[in-house]
């Protein structure tokens, strides 16, 4: 008789922040960040039911364009088959589970390296050696396991639950909000990946903390970045819309390509967010998108990938490379301020003094966050 398995029980005081209002609120306990519970908690009610963010079409731009990656402990593979449909898979072969593709780049089929059994780029089972004379063994019926996977305006989304969301009804905010960015008419420029020793959702909080920009990045872009809280658009989900003014991401404020096309009409200073749970935080600006994501990794660590993304035009400047050159440092010079505090941050949660502190008006984004996230985990 198999085992029933039993939910995991959260023996910690639901924090309060979810029924208190922001002039009388406190930041969360520091088990929310450290405890290996909450965060397979985590795991099973956001990341393995939501729909996620991973990647750009142009990645997978030709027929047999495949790319195998690892996340949240599971290998997945995502290719463009022959007819130029884009499918994600669970990188396992359906003998033994050896991973059956490595790396990115171009292929006709994926080959299990350990009995070679080989797959299409549709996932199904087209070669199995010795086994025609195995009782019941029906090759038509077997395939990588398949996972959900739709586009949103060049951006790909997937998700692991068996009956997701509707992909449309996920997406509206994002369409209805920044549609006006059309990154369906961008293209990738460049991605960074870099690895956080701290918990996902401290990223995703500091990106969304206003807070500290004046003090933090007072040398880099501070300076020229101006909100108040009633640009805020919260969302039911946690999530967040916000307008504001800003520059564009160079140490000088200024753009090296002009304007997008479409945000011809705009000022220069205009600038755009959103979080969007629970994996990615979107930044506009006037000549570029850049999309973030927080794969978690266990409870105090996580990778950051940051795609920049511009407008087609500007693909075809003699100087392209250099441009975009200039933009990624400057970006990983504002983003290497931010890893100390946040990295002191997961320290803290850790020490038996650590008291959690008052919220700031300033910090209205976080508290709907942990608002909507406490009453998600906690329920009532």
């Amino acid at each position: 008789m198999s085992e029933t398995i039993q939910p995991i029980q959260l023996h910690l005081r639901k924090p309060a922040i979810s029924k208190t209002a922001l002039p009388q609120s406190r930041h969360i306990q520091g088990e929310i960040y450290t405890s290996p519970d909450v965060y397979q908690k985590e795991l099973d009610e956001y990341f393995f039911k939501d729909w996620l963010f991973m990647g750009r079409v142009e990645q997978f731009a030709n027929p047999g364009d495949y790319e195998a990656r690892r996340i949240l402990g599971r290998p997945i593979i995502i290719a463009r088959n022959k007819e130029g449909v884009l499918h994600a898979f669970h990188n396992m072969c359906r003998h033994r589970g050896v991973e059956v593709a490595e790396g990115k780049g171009n292929a006709r089929s994926f080959k299990c390296p350990y009995h070679g059994w080989t797959y299409d780029l549709n996932g199904q089972l087209v070669g199995a050696a010795y086994m025609k004379d195995t009782e019941g063994f029906d090759p038509s019926g077997c395939k990588l396991p398949e996972i959900h996977l739709q586009v949103w305006r060049g951006n790909i989304f997937i998700s692991f639950a068996q009956q997701p969301t509707v992909f449309e009804e996920a997406v509206a905010d994002l369409e209805r909000d920044f549609a006006i960015l059309h990154t369906e008419n961008c293209r990738l420029a460049d991605i960074t990946r870099t690895t956080l020793q701290c918990n996902w959702k401290f990223f995703h909080e500091n990106l969304m903390d206003y807070y500290h920009v004046g003090v933090l990045h007072a040398k880099t872009f501070g300076a020229r970045f101006s909100w108040t809280p009633e640009n805020l658009v919260l969302k039911p989900n946690g999530g967040l819309t916000m307008h504001y003014q800003s520059s564009p991401s160079t140490p000088d404020g200024k753009s090296l390509f002009g304007k997008a096309p479409w945000l011809d009409e705009r000022d220069n200073t205009f600038a755009c967010t959103a979080f969007y749970p629970p994996n990615m935080t979107l930044f506009g600006r006037i000549d570029c998108v850049k999309i973030i994501t927080a794969w978690p990794v266990g409870p105090d660590s996580c990778e950051v990938s940051i795609y920049m993304l511009f407008p087609e035009e500007f693909f075809s400047h003699d100087d392209f490379e250099e441009k975009v050159s200039v933009y990624r440092k400057y970006q990983l010079a504002i983003y290497e301020e931010d890893r100390a505090m946040i990295e002191s941050m997961q320290k803290a949660m850790k020490l038996p003094n650590y008291e959690p502190g008052q919220l700031s008006v300033m910090e209205k984004p976080i508290h709907h966050f942990l608002g909507r996230y406490v009453d998600r985990m906690f329920g009532s």
